[in-house]
């Protein structure tokens, strides 16, 4: 059975840090790209950050280069997104996401609220 579990999100205050985590089982990690999503009240859900499978390229939505940063361990089939430097704009929740051409799967998200 495919999993993936999302954690680590909460609530932060304006300029702080969070680090989420995405923990995944039941398909081979290794040859699935990873992306995190994130969805706001009342908006669409959009793409923040993805990583390759092998992990040699990372890219980033404008609204977060440079204050987040996507990662994996295929060791511990795990996917990771620091964020850095947080606006309120970035409260929302957050998605995992696997993805290998064919197949596609989706966490349950974490709630990530920034707020004074």
């Amino acid at each position: 059975q495919v999993q993936l579990v999302e954690s680590g999100g909460g609530l932060v205050q304006p300029g702080g840090s969070l680090r989420l985590s995405c923990a995944a089982s039941g398909f081979r990690f290794s040859t699935h790209a990873m992306r995190w999503y994130r969805q706001a009240p009342g908006k669409e859900r959009e793409w923040v950050a993805g990583i390759t499978s092998l992990g040699n390229i990372r890219k980033y939505a404008d609204s977060v280069k440079g204050r987040f940063s996507i990662s994996r361990d295929d060791a511990k089939n795990m996917v990771f997104l620091q964020m850095n430097s947080l606006k309120p704009d970035d409260s929302a929740v957050y998605y995992c996401n696997s993805w290998n051409g064919q197949s596609e799967h989706w966490g349950q998200g974490t709630q990530v609220t920034v707020s004074s």
